[in-house]
């Protein structure tokens, strides 16, 4: 994920107008950004995988969106200072109105399907807010898939990474020995082994998980365990990279659903209507002929791209 995650850093420090994110929001945003990877490449889903924290901090939003094909984009929003020893959740969750939403975005919807979204407070059950993102996701995981899940993630100015164990559905006859399970075994919470594998897991530092290779890492926790190495289709590798979906087609239809009234407000008091990309930094500018042709054609198809990074 280095590459990746320099890339999303470079963007954003290299935009004039924010300049990079403060230390705790670009690690809080590593931690997502390597999260999402790790849940979009598990359940192999045929749509985008988004990740996203909202709150009532400095820190009002952070996204971070996984194509099928490991494409990512991720993104935050602060207003106000951020310190470099501030809190999860005085940054994000200072009155407990924060929330940590998934959405499974389906490629191809049918006529008047919508996106599947799990949606979970910061704070546990008493009400005492997370200071992990770990802590947030294995919570999110526990109440919207009830899936016992283990999580270490880290991140800093190089890179972000992490290690993510689940217990999956064992009941029934399609388990991997054949056996029939009793339903306490299946059930959360109750299974030993997995119990087991999830306190060596939960060991793990952060810094390790930045530092050492992989298989270093799998033999220092698991070296009593049999493990299992699922080879990768080698012709097709899948690998994180990053890559943003904006375009001039869909900043024309953003402009499109504000109305004309709203768009020809806007050129009355400027030029043209400028919009950035919050995610990649690309700049679309639609002068009034531009924007013409968007309410005027029956079929809009914007003018030639403009695109400035």
């Amino acid at each position: 994920m280095k590459d990746t995650w320099a890339e999303i850093l470079l963007r954003r420090r290299s935009n004039p107008d924010t300049g990079e994110y403060p230390k705790p929001v670009r690690e809080l945003l590593g931690e997502m950004t390597a999260a999402a990877v790790l849940l979009q490449s598990n359940i192999k889903f045929d749509g985008a995988l988004i990740l996203q924290i909202w709150g009532d901090g400095p820190l009002k939003v952070a996204v971070v969106e996984v194509q099928p094909d490991l494409r990512v984009r991720a993104t935050a929003k602060v207003i106000g200072e951020v310190a470099e020893d501030t809190a999860l959740s005085q940054m994000i969750n200072k009155h407990h109105g924060g929330r940590c939403s998934i959405t499974y975005d389906p490629q191809s919807r049918r006529q008047g399907q919508q996106p599947y979204q799990g949606v979970v407070p910061l704070e546990n059950d008493d009400g005492v807010s997370y200071e992990r993102l770990s802590d947030i996701l294995e919570q999110y995981m526990r109440r919207s898939e009830q899936l016992d899940t283990t999580m270490v993630l880290g991140a800093d100015d190089v890179s972000c990474a992490g290690l993510l164990i689940q217990r999956m559905p064992i009941k029934g006859q399609d388990n991997l020995g054949g056996e029939q399970i009793e339903f306490e075994e299946d059930a959360l919470d109750q299974n030993e082994d997995y119990k087991r594998i999830s306190i060596l897991t939960a060991s793990l530092t952060p810094h390790e998980l930045l530092n050492l290779p992989a298989d270093q890492i799998l033999h220092r926790l698991y070296w009593e365990e049999r493990l299992a190495h699922l080879i990768q289709d080698q012709a097709h590798p899948l690998k994180p990279h990053f890559g943003c979906t904006c375009s001039r087609l869909r900043v024309g239809a953003m402009i499109q659903n504000l109305g004309i009234e709203e768009a020809q407000s806007i050129l009355s008091e400027r030029e043209d209507i400028d919009v950035s990309c919050d995610f990649c930094g690309a700049n679309y500018k639609f002068d009034a002929v531009d924007t013409a042709q968007l309410f005027n054609s029956p079929n809009p198809q914007p003018p030639s791209p403009s695109v400035l990074q």
